[in-house]
């Protein structure tokens, strides 16, 4: 699986940023004090909204939501399409970025997605328009590898949007029983109460899930709303 196939996968845009509005939500209730895996910044620029994942281990995405659409970058640091794997400069593997077109080219050179020296950390990309119908990748697939980019594991959970697919990754991560119907009710995007809050953690502190739910831009209800003034 390639990037390609992720292109032909992937839902429309709005679609995908409550997804991972509710990935990180849910995440950051189950692990209040830690870093997360998936995060969300619904304030990430004036104009914009972001979505990353970091599984510590030097793998990464992050999809920037803006008012032309949408961008993606990933970034598998074992893939044989890696920049580091050149003998001399780092740079990134042809077909890439090639094609990536202007509206979405200030993010090829952003800083939070290059190295020091601003070579892009990528290993896959893609990209939608706004009014576009589809995902569009560049043509990056070496022959015999059956996922050159990293592509089907880095997205793994935004090809199968499913509660049961997010219990399932937090229960072998962070090693403790996940309740399905509040991660349900979170997917949802139902405004999150104290009563789900407790479900999927009960030492978690009100203070935390509201600064949270505010940086993330997801909806609580009065029971979890901050008092006025």
């Amino acid at each position: 699986m390639t990037a390609g196939d992720i292109a032909a996968a992937l839902p429309d845009i709005d679609t995908l940023k409550d997804l991972c509005r509710s990935m990180a939500m849910a995440e950051a209730i189950l692990n209040p004090d830690g870093e997360c895996i998936y995060s969300y910044s619904a304030q990430w620029s004036e104009a914009e909204e972001a979505a990353s994942m970091r599984n510590g281990s030097g793998d990464e995405y992050d999809i920037v939501f803006a008012p032309e659409g949408a961008y993606i970058r990933g970034f598998d640091h074992e893939s044989p399409l890696s920049p580091y794997h050149h003998e001399d400069v780092p740079q990134p593997w042809p077909g890439v970025l090639d094609s990536v077109p202007e509206v979405f080219r200030r993010h090829v050179g952003e800083p939070a997605f290059t190295d020091e020296d601003g070579c892009p950390v990528v290993t896959a990309c893609l990209w939608r328009e706004t009014n576009a119908p589809s995902w569009q990748t560049g043509r990056n697939t070496p022959e015999g590898h059956p996922d050159p980019d990293g592509s089907h594991w880095l997205f793994e959970l935004l090809l199968d949007p499913s509660p049961e697919a997010f219990r399932t990754f937090a229960e072998d991560y962070y090693e403790v029983p996940v309740e399905v119907e509040a991660v349900r009710h979170i997917y949802d995007l139902r405004p999150l109460g104290q009563r789900h809050v407790v479900a999927l953690n009960p030492s978690v502190g009100a203070e935390t899930v509201i600064a949270a739910a505010k940086a993330i831009g997801y909806p609580l209800t009065v029971d979890l709303r901050p008092a006025a003034g």
